[in-house]
């Protein structure tokens, strides 16, 4: 797609009116789309299993009651990630509601005039273009569409950048490797973008997620059995996808008779379907991948001698995280960014303190674990990390009424890099995490219990939770009365403690939890 979001969008339209086809052939040239069209649904599949790159799909619903959704659904199977706009009848209630639950983008109601028709189509393909961009704007960043990016910040991504781009101008095999979770994907990605075949479709298949008769299937297609009894060839993806990229992430786990398979592939550019005798040319790019060189595959016996032998020659070798550390900064906020639009919850931002400890991280999940750390920080809202204090130092400052006694902003300002640059010395990311979530989830039950006078039924309703998850909590955190026996809620009534017997029984249930290991104060 070009750089101003529309031009150069390629769109598919699936109609028989020639009310919807003519205003398209003027739309096309203000535009400077390319628009594919098909009277009928076989057609419309095959352009879309033909791997061409599609950016829009704009389908007129038949009047035939369930014809237009059984369209829909096909095409949705074979490419779910297609923006679809529908053009249907306004007596078309439940169909409209059905087909926006398969995930159609938008829907247009007959009679429509020329230009809205055309709103449509732009406005979606401009929501394409945001979609695909990343939330913040960098040098080094490379938008590669469907959320991908490649960062190219430091010197051993820029020299691997390099290498993806002489690869590209080459139309062989390549291999990728690299730790779990460092970017191999993305670099396969961008091998596709920079190569001939940027205009037709990649494709990824992940060969450990899949048992061998599935995979083959996938890959090769397999010869069923219609309805009728007369044989169906549903075709794999190296048919599919012709002309475009495959990805095969893990290839190192695919069974040694695919990868014979493969390698006769990739001598030939031909293979025979199994069940059939017929010879299948096909003229795509394989992009394979793993967590071990070549030769390291080879030597395990996790990867084919005649296999390898294509692939070696085209290696290219993704590094961790932790050799690129500077790409951290940007990560974090991209990641914040993001998550924080999915959850619908503010952005906020990571302060030096968060950004210094993380470049201190290992990171062995590389990119998959830095988004998960972004994720639990966004959701647990991390008390430790925003407010500078460790659950020690906050045990210390608990006050009677059993919340924790937080400092001010200035405080936390002040105490922010100190104790996170402590603490994360001998704690794991893990541990840390989690002991932020317990600190939180106690504060916010014990603020409950102060606002309900300690009344943990309705302390239960204020968290919307059960009242037995309260009462098991309450004895996990070692939450105790306060002295006095009067309480003063937030809006300045006050209720009397009035014993146990002031939410039926609760202190006798408590009583029958298991207490935890012997030794351990209690206070009463």
């Amino acid at each position: 797609m070009a750089e101003n979001g529309n031009g150069s969008a390629r769109l598919l339209v699936v109609s028989q009116d020639f009310e919807v086809l003519r205003p398209l052939s003027a739309m096309m040239k203000s535009n400077f789309w390319q628009i594919d069209t098909a009277s009928d649904a076989q057609t419309a599949i095959d352009k879309v299993e033909s791997g061409i790159a599609l950016n829009l799909l704009v389908l007129d619903l038949p009047k035939a009651q369930g014809e237009g959704l059984q369209i829909l659904q096909s095409l949705r199977r074979i490419r779910p990630t297609l923006p679809v706009v529908l053009i249907g009848h306004p007596d078309d209630v439940e169909r409209k509601q059905e087909s926006i639950r398969m995930g159609v983008c938008d829907y247009v109601v007959r009679p429509f005039e020329d230009h809205q028709l055309e709103a449509v189509i732009l406005e979606n393909l401009s929501e394409m273009v945001d979609k695909a961009e990343t939330d913040i704007a960098s040098d080094g960043v490379e938008p590669l569409g469907n959320g991908h990016f490649f960062i190219g910040s430091t010197p051993a991504m820029q020299s691997l950048r390099a290498n993806i781009a002489l690869l590209a101008d080459v139309d062989v095999p390549v291999y990728i490797f690299g730790e779990s979770g460092s970017g191999r994907q993305t670099t396969a990605r961008l091998l596709h973008k920079l190569s001939i075949r940027s205009g037709f479709e990649f494709a990824r298949i992940n060969c450990a997620a899949l048992p061998e008769e599935l995979l083959e299937r996938e890959i090769f297609g397999q010869l069923a059995v219609g309805a009728t009894a007369s044989p169906i060839v549903k075709r794999g993806k190296l048919e599919r996808f012709d002309k475009g990229t495959i990805f095969l992430d893990e290839i190192t786990e695919m069974p040694l008779r695919l990868q014979a398979n493969l390698a006769q592939v990739l001598q030939d550019r031909r293979f025979i379907r199994r069940g059939t005798s017929k010879c299948i040319a096909v003229d795509v790019r394989i992009v394979a991948a793993g967590s071990i060189s070549i030769d390291q595959a080879v030597s395990s016996r996790r990867l084919l001698a005649d296999l390898a032998r294509h692939l070696r020659a085209n290696e290219l070798q993704v590094p961790p995280l932790r050799e690129r550390r500077e790409e951290i900064p940007f990560l974090l906020r991209h990641f914040l960014h993001g998550l924080a639009k999915r959850y619908g919850s503010p952005k906020g931002d990571f302060t030096p303190a968060v950004i210094e400890a993380c470049q201190e991280y290992e990171w062995p999940g590389n990119l998959r674990e830095l988004e998960q750390f972004v994720k639990r920080y966004l959701i647990v809202g991390d008390e430790v990390l925003k407010f500078g204090k460790s659950l020690r130092e906050a045990k210390d400052e608990t006050r009677d009424d059993g919340l924790i006694a937080m400092p001010n902003v200035h405080e936390a300002i002040s105490l922010h890099r100190q104790q996170l640059n402590r603490i994360w010395g001998h704690k794991s990311l893990r541990s840390l995490l989690q002991s932020v979530k317990e600190e939180t989830e106690r504060n916010a039950i014990a603020v409950a219990l102060q606002e309900t006078g300690w009344n943990r039924k309705a302390a239960a309703r204020l968290l919307k939770t059960s009242y037995r998850s309260v009462l098991y909590k309450i004895e996990q955190y070692h939450l105790n009365l306060p002295d006095s026996s009067f309480f003063q809620n937030s809006n300045g009534l006050t209720s009397r403690n009035i014993g146990p017997h002031r939410d039926d029984h609760a202190d006798q249930f408590a009583a029958s939890l298991p207490r935890k290991a012997a030794g351990r104060s209690h206070k009463r």
